[in-house]
């Protein structure tokens, strides 16, 4: 194993154009894969792949050698399950609301409800549903909060929208919100938000569902 680790490309910011010049996360993806080199592999679910880089091109130099163990987890995480999509925007934005600038917190607000509006009605649930992470982070900033709430009741997105758009928002808004943190350690709190994105998608998409159960015959 260590040999291999020692012809394996460092990680780096951007795209490479081939190992030798280095790989982001996810073009390091490709090769465990074995799949052609590319920083879009079919392995890793789209969104969940967006986000691991742009945690990867906004992680310091110094804190990037911590995602390589994360790597080999994310390969496998593919799905066309639009809850995919909603759990990787909520993740991203509960933990980046709490942290974020003022000026951010509307947006990352927004995001949280149009995630979990998305989640219930893919499962069926009451509309206003929230999750106790999405309570939490709400809770933080009330009148973000508050503006938040108004301005979904007068918007309503379609599952294609959701798709292209707003997911995509609330991951690219979430890291930058987290970069540009007053915070202690923003590698540390875009490492754990990847680590987390992974266990929401591993749980989603690699959990069997239920056995049915043989019948009994007397």
């Amino acid at each position: 194993m260590d040999n291999q680790l020692d012809h394996m490309p460092v990680l780096s910011r951007g795209r490479h154009r081939n190992p030798k010049r280095g790989a982001c996360f996810m073009e390091l993806a490709s090769y465990l894969a074995g799949e052609r080199w590319s920083d879009h592999p079919a392995c890793t679910h789209p969104l969940l792949a967006a986000l691991a880089r742009l945690v990867n091109d906004n992680t310091s130099d110094e804190s990037r050698a911590k995602l390589v163990r994360l790597v080999p987890s994310i390969i496998g995480l593919a799905s066309d399950d639009l809850r995919v999509d909603a759990q990787i925007a909520l993740r991203c934005a509960t933990t980046a609301l709490p942290v974020a600038a003022a000026e951010r917190q509307l947006a990352l607000a927004v995001s949280v409800l149009a995630a979990e509006e998305m989640l219930a009605r893919l499962d069926g649930a009451p509309s206003g549903r929230l999750s106790q992470l999405s309570l939490r982070a709400m809770q933080e900033v009330p009148h973000a909060a508050e503006q938040a709430r108004r301005f979904s009741r007068a918007a309503r997105i379609t599952e294609k929208g959701f798709r292209r758009y707003a997911a995509p928002n609330a991951v690219q808004l979430s890291v930058v919100g987290i970069v540009q943190a007053c915070i202690p350690d923003p590698d540390a709190l875009l490492r754990r938000l990847l680590e987390g994105a992974i266990d929401d998608c591993t749980a989603l998409i690699r959990t069997p569902e239920p056995a049915t159960s043989a019948p009994i015959h007397a």
